[in-house]
């Protein structure tokens, strides 16, 4: 047998200790002694046995004050008390404390002995195998939730830029705007598009493309504070959803971030009718430009849809250019 046969026996009579050392011998198990409880839990504390017999009644520290001791120690040790047919309600006791099981002595069939003691292996063979098995399932639990956040993530971004996707969008916008009327704040839209992108698309290619919008995504994300979301809305277009951010605060972000393209030298940039790449933005702000989620939509669309009317490459904001 293994190192998990290994077994404790505790009793203060040295004929018990023979009598039960040798049956568990003869059955293959590792046996140490002990005459006392004291003695048993020194050597139980330099190496813990899986399953311990010991007598109930012993000189100094008795077989229940000796179970509780393993138990705080090692609570997956299974305890097999021994009594006496007088002290057996000692014996539901020591149950009630976590024994595993009890013996009766004197003993009148040593198969017993073997058979109680077979059953207390088997509870700590299955006992550790539940705890592998927890451990595998939390192992599991902790690489499926991890799966599942990549998943959850990537159902909420845009796959080419990094950004959120127009979904997602649509639906923190519900929430801000709710958010906003409830504690009476503002908050932002600075809606934007790429400035003749279907000529870049024609002259360059559409992977090209792809990664001019991959390079805006970046470059957009990287000058947001944390708790603003910037979203791909579709094609060439992207939306800024600003919280707690008034209509002069978000065209300062929106020049910013027209000055901030149009400086970067995006390759292919030279073909485009500017010589550079460049956006058209609109700014709507809540509530002052619509109080629901579809007005204020619908009013920075019109936005940018004038500062493409204005030549490009500007802000416009919902009441007028800035």
């Amino acid at each position: 047998m293994d190192d998990g046969s290994r077994i404790l026996v505790v009793d203060d009579e040295a004929s018990l200790r023979g009598l039960l050392s040798e049956v568990l011998t003869d059955d293959g198990y590792t046996v140490t002694t002990a005459e006392s409880a004291e003695e048993a839990l020194k050597i139980y504390n330099e190496d813990p046995f899986p399953v311990v017999v010991s007598d109930i009644r012993m000189a100094g520290m008795n077989g229940i004050e000796l179970l509780k001791k393993l138990r705080e120690i090692n609570e997956s040790t299974q305890v097999v008390i021994i009594t006496s047919h007088a002290s057996i309600d000692s014996a539901v006791t020591a149950l009630r404390e976590g024994a595993y099981d009890y013996l009766v002595k004197p003993f009148e069939d040593l198969d017993v002995i073997s058979a109680v003691v077979k059953r207390a292996f088997e509870k700590v063979r299955l006992v550790v195998e539940n705890r592998v098995l927890l451990e595998k399932l939390k192992n599991n639990n902790e690489e499926l939730e991890s799966v599942n956040k990549v998943l959850r993530e990537m159902a909420i971004r845009d796959g080419l830029t990094g950004l959120y996707n127009h979904r997602h969008f649509q639906e923190e916008l519900t929430i801000e705007v709710a958010r906003s009327r409830r504690h009476e704040r503002k908050f932002s839209l600075v809606f934007f598009d790429v400035d003749h992108f279907k000529m870049f698309n024609d002259t360059h290619g559409h992977p090209q493309g792809d990664t001019l919008l991959q390079m805006l995504g970046q470059l957009i994300q990287g000058r947001l504070r944390a708790t603003d979301l910037a979203c791909r809305y579709g094609g060439e277009e992207f939306v800024l959803l600003l919280p707690e951010t008034s209509k002069e605060g978000a065209a300062i972000v929106a020049e910013s971030l027209c000055a901030d393209i149009v400086g970067t030298p995006f390759k292919g940039g030279e073909t485009q009718p500017l010589g550079k790449i460049s956006v058209s933005v609109g700014v709507a702000t809540f509530p002052e430009d619509g109080e629901e989620a579809q007005v204020l939509l619908e009013r920075v669309d019109k936005a940018l849809y004038k500062a493409k009317q204005n030549g490009r490459n500007c802000v416009v904001l919902v009441d007028g250019e800035h």
